[in-house]
């Protein structure tokens, strides 16, 4: 009796400060890339230019030219390329306005946002596999969003919280999720790939893809791991 009359005392002392976070229990930390945000964000939003890049000079293929959310493909390789560096400067650039837990959510993520864009981009140049590839890279873009989501809620875990509580099992379930099935879809781009019928070079970069996409995903399961064995010194309690 003793013992559970001490863990409802320190329960007691816990719940001002866990519950501090943001009214509620949860704590978020919104991440905005420009002037979206990446955590609310519709699929489009991901590959579209952000408002805070210059214009390109006429005659150039760039963002706010030809970006993905815009519908237009790159017909050349030199294009795919130029589309690809473009969106990776852009996101280079938004990033300089970021606080280091707001990079350190997108810093990772941004490689499967990349992937996503140049997958988009290439359509046109893999041959009668293109729609397939697209609708494959919008599914991982969507999925981008909810593991951003979800890894912003570890980062923002607060260290009192983490200490009493352990880590946020119910994001690293989301996580799990996701990456489970990101994995189904790396292995029907795996096949659509060994299927391509297409330039070397646009190859090549499709293969650069596919495995950042894939490295991302083990990334992502060894993050819901460590949260779901981080319990905490009540966390025995519920878990």
């Amino acid at each position: 009796m003793k013992k559970v009359f001490v863990i409802f005392a320190i329960l007691l002392l816990a719940m001002p400060f866990a519950f501090a976070e943001n009214g509620n229990g949860v704590a978020t930390a919104t991440v905005t890339q420009g002037n979206i945000d990446v955590a609310n964000n519709s699929e489009d939003d991901v590959m579209a230019p952000s408002p805070n890049m210059p214009q390109n000079p006429p005659g150039t293929i760039g963002i706010n030219a030809g970006g993905n959310g815009y519908g237009v493909k790159a017909q050349t390789n030199a294009e795919l390329k130029e589309m690809i560096q473009l969106k990776q400067q852009e996101m280079e650039h938004v990033q300089l306005n970021l606080s280091d837990e707001e990079k350190a959510v997108l810093q990772n993520q941004n490689k499967v946002r990349l992937a996503v864009h140049s997958l988009l981009s290439m359509e046109d140049l893999v041959g009668g596999i293109g729609q397939e590839v697209s609708a494959l890279a919008r599914n991982f873009n969507n999925s981008v969003q909810a593991t951003i989501r979800a890894e912003e809620k570890i980062e923002a875990r607060s260290g009192f919280t983490r200490f009493f509580a352990g880590g946020d099992a119910e994001a690293a379930e989301a996580i799990e999720e996701e990456v489970a099935q990101n994995q189904n879809g790396i292995q029907e781009l795996k096949q659509l790939y060994a299927e391509c019928q297409c330039d070397p070079e646009v190859k090549a970069i499709m293969q650069e893809q596919i495995q950042n996409m894939e490295n991302e995903q083990l990334r992502l399961q060894v993050l819901a791991d460590n949260e779901k064995a981080s319990k905490g010194l009540l966390g025995w309690i519920w878990k």
